[in-house]
């Protein structure tokens, strides 16, 4: 690394060395600080990582935080940095840059499945943390085969990076709301179509007309019941989607 003065934030964020090291080790850290607020958003939601609660957690007063965090936004990028994680070893690229990047997108979606309040969490920049930066490698090292060049590599990971984080935030808000309704994603779907085939002026809306006399929110089958099950069968359309832009691409 260079002699150039790394910013505070940043150091934080990489944790690196600051100040004197001399004396007892503080009780409280940015590892602890973290950790306590990644756990209240993953029980909470991302509304229970406020630092009034984080503080109560530790048992220390909201001002004693800024001591280790430095500011509200610089906490937002260290949860969000530490809640993705570092790279799977599954990842480790096998020189087929389509199923190494699917790969890649799909251990995303179980991050967010690990932490649901990830998906919306605020955008600051590009990444800038140890972990987001290991990710952006890992995507980088897929397209490695590819001969695509940087700026197309980054924009095909950024692309797909966005679909994924929007494609589980629309899955998981759909969820909960048929899950309040106590609906199944057949039953949900059904409804839907029934409620607004009435309502459609074919001379009007003729596409959306056909669409919805096909009968096709008839014949979706339920959906699996586990929480955990992996995404839909529209996420991986959608994926299949983008990897084939991506091929066209590569040519």
């Amino acid at each position: 690394m260079s002699d150039r003065e790394v910013p505070g934030d940043l150091a934080r964020l990489w944790r690196l060395p600051t100040g004197s090291r001399l004396g007892r080790r503080a009780e409280l850290d940015v590892d602890r600080v973290v950790a306590t607020a990644v756990e209240l958003a993953d029980r909470e939601g991302a509304a229970g990582a406020t630092l009034p609660k984080i503080a109560a957690a530790l048992s220390v007063t909201p001002m004693s935080l800024y001591r280790h965090i430095g500011s509200k936004d610089e906490l937002v990028a260290l949860m969000g940095d530490a809640a993705f994680g570092p790279v799977p070893e599954s990842l480790a690229a096998r020189g087929e840059w389509r199923a190494d990047l699917r790969e890649w997108a799909l251990a995303q979606c179980a991050v967010f499945r690990a932490h649901p309040w990830l998906a919306q969490w605020p955008i600051t920049g590009p990444p800038r943390g140890p972990h987001a930066i290991a990710w952006m490698d890992a995507g980088l090292r897929a397209l490695r085969p590819t001969g695509l060049d940087w700026g197309a590599k980054i924009g095909v990971i950024t692309v797909l990076g966005g679909y994924v984080r929007q494609g589980f935030d629309l899955e998981r808000q759909l969820r909960d709301s048929r899950t309040a309704a106590a609906l199944d994603e057949s039953q949900a779907l059904a409804n839907y179509g029934r409620d607004l085939t009435g309502l459609l002026d074919a001379g009007r809306l003729p596409d959306i007309a056909a669409l919805f006399d096909s009968g096709i929110f008839e014949s979706i089958p339920p959906e699996p019941d586990s929480a955990a099950a992996s995404m839909s069968e529209d996420f991986h359309f959608g994926l299949e989607l983008i990897l084939d832009g991506v091929a066209a691409a590569v040519k």
